[in-house]
């Protein structure tokens, strides 16, 4: 800009500051669902019940948690099952944890099957489809933020940078005055007014002289006053200092 003594380096650099079926003689009854879909045990005509049979639990965990597994008898359905285990996602979820030693019907549970209860489901680890995207998220590092390479960007990135560095300023403070300095062009240059008189001519979108971007320069940006995000934020840090922010600036400073 075509300001006398514009830029003059000031006492302060402020930069400096900066996721179913019952088995009778080895026969096995298909029997029909009840009305809750449920999966029952005939009971065996010559057969007594049997008792129901629980793994040991440790006696520390007794009182914490619900049998691992259960033993079927006659006359059980995978319902009465779930209900009276407190099996969570009900016999629908046991009937899938225990489709290997069921079978393809539910409606066929035979006596003296084994069966895997909640308790110990739940210690299962989550599905595969969970672990897999929880891995990814934990293993793959944090994406740079992106900015276009145009005026627009130049800005935000500009004004991410200023903001680590505790340096003040706005998109609106910092458009206003590069579209009058020099209408969005980077590579603009005054080669007419005193300081391209006196060997400093000003550069770049906000019109920076060279030992005022040398004083100003933000560490983390190109040391290259063409460059837009440096010579914005080179700007800014010296209107911070001189003017309190890029903001006040209306004219030439």
């Amino acid at each position: 800009m075509p300001a006398q003594g514009k830029h003059r380096r000031p006492r302060n650099n402020r930069v400096t500051r900066t996721l179913a079926a019952a088995s009778t003689g080895g026969a096995a009854l298909a029997l029909p669902l009840t009305a809750a879909a449920t999966a029952s045990a005939a009971p065996a005509a010559a057969q007594p019940a049997t008792a129901v049979q629980v793994t040991a639990a440790p006696a520390a965990a007794a009182t914490a948690a619900k049998p691992a597994t259960y033993s079927v008898v006659a006359g059980d359905t995978l319902f009465r099952i779930a209900v009276d285990h407190a099996v969570t996602g009900g016999w629908e979820k046991l009937f899938r944890d225990n489709r290997a030693a069921i079978g393809d019907d539910p409606s066929l549970i035979r006596p003296g099957t084994k069966l895997t209860l909640g308790a110990k489901a739940a210690e299962r680890p989550a599905p595969v489809r969970a672990d897999r995207s929880q891995a990814r998220t934990a293993a793959a590092p944090a994406q740079a933020k992106t900015y276009t390479d145009d005026l627009d960007g130049w800005i935000k990135e500009s004004l991410d940078v200023l903001a680590r560095n505790g340096i003040p300023g706005t998109y609106e403070g910092i458009h206003r005055n590069i579209m009058r300095e020099s209408s969005g062009n980077p590579l603009a240059i005054n080669n007419w007014d005193s300081n391209a008189a006196a060997g400093t001519p000003s550069k770049g979108l906000l019109q920076v002289i060279d030992p005022t971007f040398s004083a100003y320069h933000v560490p983390g940006t190109p040391f290259d006053p063409y460059h837009p995000v440096a010579n914005i934020t080179a700007a800014c840090n010296y209107a911070a200092d001189r003017y309190g922010s890029i903001d006040n600036v209306n004219g030439p400073y």
